[in-house]
């Protein structure tokens, strides 16, 4: 259940966390996607600013560490963008937006839409130059998420690929390090985050975010049940948070936040 504000205010007073007092100090720590990071920090800053002596620290490493570190109480919360598996049962995961992933090419590359089966052949290798799908006479420099990726998983699952099936010329990290190398290779394709995308493309950078089996990878169209390929982003946690960690998660599944959210081109859940 979600909390509200006053609500939320009563919680951080008991916490010694209300107000201004110079005694008041206390610190979260998250760790994970990249997608979330972000995110996270915006958030972690506006809670900051309303509750003077918290420190919010966010780092990235991607979901799998997220996930590692929350289950070993490494960190006070672990963040994912995806949904928990079967085997990760004994963490809560609790969804504060929803992303899509977009296939990204270069501005200069004519092709603007691909099917699944064509994205397909692009990642298996089945075809080998930009011509069969609609593009120029060059060879394809596909570019692949490394393992423990959250982006990956929900790649592979969607797609019905496993990791050995991916004919991969280039690996990658977070968003940024796949964003950063089609921008500057026109025979790349990659995915990604489509409010990253989206941001990234927006601010300047020479990308271009392809429809999929004719949906346009957008917010808009995410937020309508339009798009195809959607995930969960995840604040994650042992069962039953509490304290200024439950605080924090009740903050950020908020109205007090969805202009954030929304800021970041990714769609508020709930």
């Amino acid at each position: 259940m979600r909390m509200n504000l006053p609500a939320l205010a009563l919680l951080l007073a008991s916490l010694g966390l209300a107000g201004c007092g110079d005694d008041a100090s206390s610190s979260l720590t998250l760790a994970g996607s990249s997608t979330v990071a972000p995110l996270a920090d915006e958030i972690g800053k506006r809670f900051e600013s309303e509750h003077p002596g918290v420190e919010i620290n966010v780092q990235a490493g991607g979901s799998s560490r997220g996930i590692a570190d929350a289950r070993r109480g490494l960190v006070d919360i672990g963040t994912a963008s995806r949904a928990l598996a079967p085997s990760e049962s004994d963490l809560v995961a609790h969804t504060i937006a929803l992303d899509g992933i977009a296939l990204i090419v270069h501005e200069d590359n004519p092709v603007s839409s691909l099917t699944q089966a064509q994205v397909r052949d692009l990642y298996t290798g089945a075809v080998g130059k930009w011509a069969a799908v609609g593009g120029e006479q060059a060879p394809v420099t596909v570019v692949n998420k490394a393992e423990g990726r959250a982006t990956l998983a929900v790649f592979l699952e969607h797609f019905d690929l496993a990791g050995p099936d991916i004919q991969a010329d280039v690996v990658v990290g977070h968003n940024q390090q796949a964003i950063k190398t089609v921008a500057g290779n026109r025979h790349a394709i990659a995915y990604v985050s489509i409010g990253t995308a989206e941001y990234e493309a927006a601010h300047g950078s020479p990308i271009r975010l392809l429809a999929l089996d004719g949906a346009a990878a957008t917010s808009e169209n995410v937020r309508g049940g339009r798009y195809p390929l959607v995930r969960e982003l995840n604040l994650v946690t042992r069962p039953n948070p509490s304290g200024l960690a439950k605080a924090f998660i009740d903050y950020a599944r908020s109205p007090a936040v969805q202009d954030l959210i929304k800021q970041l081109h990714f769609i508020p859940a709930g």
